[in-house]
């Protein structure tokens, strides 16, 4: 099945410019859904907005927005003031400045998207935009109105296409220091950062997203088979906790166990301080 475009607008760069169209790179239709049900009966449940004070049922035309001051006021905004308010698509995605790719703050990241030419017409101007730009290796910072939103995108190239992703704004990301203003300085004894050093170099590798799992979800698909196969689940094996007394002891004890699986490898990489590739 052909992928379907959410989205349809123009990219440029000054003069130069094509169609393009942005497609979900995320597909949330894989997991597991579920339905709420009456036990009782069995029948889907349905959402039903009530009345806080009376408990009575609210019509659909009568729901509107409301926005809490901090005096404790409740403004009312109408469907057709919100809409008049949000600022109109001009469909159009002007890369309006470069940056190199490893200068990207992923912490800004909010969602990915495909970003393909929207007809043949525009394949060969496409290509000269994301050719120079993985030449150059820099990524692009573009704005525009997406679902109803102002949004800053960046753009990036990737194998044969580009990636756009939707940027969090300054003001929704947090203050690290909110978090981490509480971590002391400590003094790491040298035997420790080199057995700390040698762990993370045994099991130094490439990002391959095929090998994680998501555990959650095969437990659900695992839970629902057994149950219209009147079986019980299999069960996860737990883990089993160790005993261990120090920080120091727990580096020895995981450092003599990487030296028992991966001789081979730890050699290399302590010699080295290199990156396996993979083979192919």
């Amino acid at each position: 099945m052909n992928a379907r475009a959410i989205w349809k607008g123009h990219l440029s760069i000054g003069d130069l410019g094509c169609a393009v169209a942005l497609y979900s790179a995320v597909n949330g239709a894989e997991r597991a859904a579920f339905h709420i049900i009456n036990r009782d009966t069995g029948h889907r449940v349905r959402r039903e907005y009530v009345d806080g004070d009376s408990g009575r049922p609210v019509d659909k035309d009568d729901l509107v927005k409301g926005y809490d001051t901090s005096e404790g006021q409740t403004v009312i905004l109408e469907p057709d003031e919100i809409r008049d308010a949000v600022p109109e698509s001009d469909k159009r995605l002007e890369l309006s400045a470069f940056l190199a790719c490893d200068q990207i703050d992923t912490l800004y990241l909010e969602r990915p998207y495909f970003l393909a030419p929207a007809d043949r017409q525009s394949v060969e101007a496409y290509e000269l935009i994301r050719n120079t730009m993985e030449t150059q290796s820099v990524a692009a910072i573009a704005r525009t109105v997406l679902f109803r939103r102002v949004r800053s995108v960046l753009i990036r190239p990737q194998g044969k296409g580009l990636i756009a992703t939707t940027l969090n704004y300054d003001y929704e990301v947090r203050d690290p220091a909110e978090s981490f203003e509480g971590i002391s300085k400590v003094k790491i004894e040298k035997e420790m950062l080199e057995l700390a050093q040698h762990i993370i170099g045994t099991k130094m590798g490439e990002f391959d997203p095929g090998q994680y799992e998501d555990r959650y979800e095969a437990a659900l698909t695992e839970l629902v088979k057994a149950k219209i196969a009147g079986r019980k689940p299999k069960k996860l094996p737990k883990r089993k906790a160790e005993n261990v007394t120090s920080l120091l002891d727990a580096l020895r004890k995981s450092a003599g166990a990487t030296e028992e699986k991966t001789p081979a490898r730890r050699k290399t990489t302590a010699t080295s301080g290199t990156k396996q590739k993979k083979a192919g």
